[in-house]
């Protein structure tokens, strides 16, 4: 959605003045502030202070990571509304103190009533807004299943002692931030045009939210109260269904009572990897995401990627093509593995990635254009979004990413509940080989089918040592989810920046189409710049990528080090 990306563009500024102050690429980082630090009891980071200390508390109380997670879940659908939810859905990666590795899909689906070509109009183009504004671009949500289905595995705490804070917070109301105000602002034009929208996030004086005004959410209050009560039931079956399926009725969207009493969540392995000795597990598909961040991070195995330095026109160039063919690929193979073949072996082995790093090798130090380059070519065979990060005492940690996908999802809450509808429908190839919001292009194995899950970016990811957690990240950002997490595992493991070092660090983004390198304002020192352009790139500045909240665990002292991003993109 426009709006999305005229937020970023403001946020440019504010991130370039970040930026200016560090020494860029040096290597020294001198700038990079002390990480967090917490010698017991765990340590939770997400996207609003008052989230973090919901999740916190629980730890503090003796809570575990999965208790922890889904208080944090619930209160950042009440204080972060341009990305948290109960309208959504998305992927938690579960690492439990025994040992064992899990990764739950409570991701959206696609109402009964949708078809292929629905957002295509006679002439077989692509309506516009019709897959991102509006009720008819809600997928059907995940997210109350998810936190549930979470807390009755791997929790120890009630679900209303886990919900209070987001119930408190929605009742009694939260300030407005900065960041908040300025959000609202860019979302107004399309909240004033629905009237539930309007009453619950416009002043009643027609007049956008102020830092330090105070939002009070008491539908959402209700609703959530009804949740902690009843349990899911309530928002599938229950009241909440009533009336999100009356809103449906009176907006001309498709989601009903019955795509809602039919969700459930699905328990699927990790996809998993190594890199330099080190366990990578990450989210499956329909993600796409850690199947391509093991695939790019299995390219760059094969180089010596310390010796070549951090921001170096050698590194950036192995990190772009290695993003270049990964998006290829996932234009062509990536889908809800309930509903097509995703050859995820092949696109994490080992001799596959070397493979397409003597390509590489063989074109020099070119860059090699994206029209030439096609999806598995060297086979055999043929944005709303927010991220958390949790960890325990016992050894339980949680990555969970969660999303309405653009900024405040589809701009429609549900009459009378209180809260935003995503706007999920987009991320399937709504026409396949036509980009999507996020410029990523798609084939027919993402096109809209009825219960689908639509392909996803998202990728929660927990990095082991020796069988014990060693790193928690993740991050929004769309289509650029991928190549931020590849970014702060690299910028560790290879670089041995600290976990805030590894955050503050500028970002590249490559995704095949458009074929461009995307850098941060001061991200490139100039020299770099012009020598990767002289390779063949078109490097353009652009707005900041990435939210990341990352954990790091000392592995001798147990000590649990922790970083927020200052970019904040979403």
């Amino acid at each position: 959605m426009a709006l999305c990306m005229t937020r970023r563009n403001r946020m440019t500024s504010l991130f370039a003045a970040f930026l200016f102050l560090l020494p860029a690429l040096s290597g020294a980082w001198g700038a990079a502030p002390a990480p967090l630090k917490n010698k017991a009891g765990g340590m939770v980071l997400s996207s609003h202070p008052l989230a973090t200390a919901a999740g916190q508390e629980v730890l503090d109380r003796g809570g575990n990571a999965v208790d922890a997670a889904v208080a944090v879940g619930y209160a950042l659908a009440v204080v972060h509304p341009a990305a948290g939810n109960i309208g959504g859905g998305g992927f938690a990666v579960i690492h439990t103190a025994e040992g064992k590795d899990e990764m739950l899909d409570f991701r959206e689906k696609a109402p009964l009533k949708a078809t292929r070509d629905m957002y295509l109009d006679r002439d077989g183009n692509v309506i516009a807004e019709s897959s991102t504004v509006g009720y008819l671009a809600a997928g059907t949500p995940g997210t109350v299943a998810g936190m549930s289905a979470m807390l009755e595995k791997y929790g120890t705490r009630k679900l209303p002692e886990l919900m209070a804070p987001a119930i408190r917070h929605a009742a009694e109301g939260y300030r407005i931030n900065a960041r908040q105000e300025a959000t609202l602002a860019e979302i107004k034009p399309v909240m004033e045009k629905i009237p539930s929208s309007r009453k619950y996030f416009v002043k009643k004086d027609g007049s956008a939210y102020q830092e330090g005004d105070l939002l009070v959410q008491a539908d959402l209050a209700r609703t959530l109260r009804l949740i902690a009560g009843q349990g899911p039931e309530a928002f599938y079956k229950g009241a909440i269904a009533d009336l999100i399926e009356a809103d449906m009725r009176r907006n001309g969207g498709i989601l009903s009572k019955e795509d809602l009493a039919a969700y459930s969540v699905v328990w699927r392995s990790p996809v998993r990897g190594t890199y330099r000795g080190y366990d990578i597990v990450s989210a499956s598909p329909p993600s796409s995401g850690g199947t391509h961040v093991i695939q790019m991070l299995n390219i760059m195995e094969n180089a010596d990627v310390k010796g070549t330095g951090f921001g170096s026109s050698a590194t950036v160039h192995l990190m772009a093509e290695a993003m270049r063919y990964a998006y290829a690929d996932r234009s062509e193979y990536m889908g809800d593995p309930d509903f097509v073949t995703v050859p995820v072996d092949k696109l994490t082995d080992k001799a596959y990635a070397r493979a397409i790093y003597d390509k590489i090798r063989a074109a020099g130090n070119k860059a090699v254009p994206s029209k030439d380059i096609r999806p598995g070519m060297l086979m055999e065979e043929g944005n709303n979004t927010t991220h958390y990060s949790v960890a325990d005492k016992w050894g339980n940690a949680v990555a969970v990413t969660y999303t309405i996908n653009t900024s405040y999802g589809s701009g429609a809450a549900v009459e009378g509940a209180g809260f935003l509808l995503n706007n999920e429908m987009d991320d399937f190839s709504v026409k396949p080989g036509v980009p999507n919001v996020y410029g990523l292009t798609g084939g027919a194995a993402n096109a809209v089918a009825p219960e689908k899950r639509p392909l996803s970016c998202m990728t929660p990811t927990l990095i082991l040592k020796d069988g014990r957690v060693f790193m928690v990240v993740g991050s929004p950002g769309g289509a650029r989810i991928m190549t931020t997490t590849l970014q702060i595992i690299s910028n560790v493991i290879d670089h041995g920046m600290s976990v805030s070092e590894a955050v503050m660090a500028p970002r590249v983004h490559m995704q095949w189409e458009p074929d461009e390198l995307r850098i941060e304002k001061y991200g490139l020192v100039r020299d770099v710049a012009d020598k990767l352009a002289a390779m063949g790139y078109t490097v353009v500045v652009k707005a900041p990528m990435g939210d990341v909240n990352a954990l790091l665990i000392d592995q001798t002292t147990g000590i649990i080090y922790g970083a927020t991003d200052p970019r904040a993109e979403f």
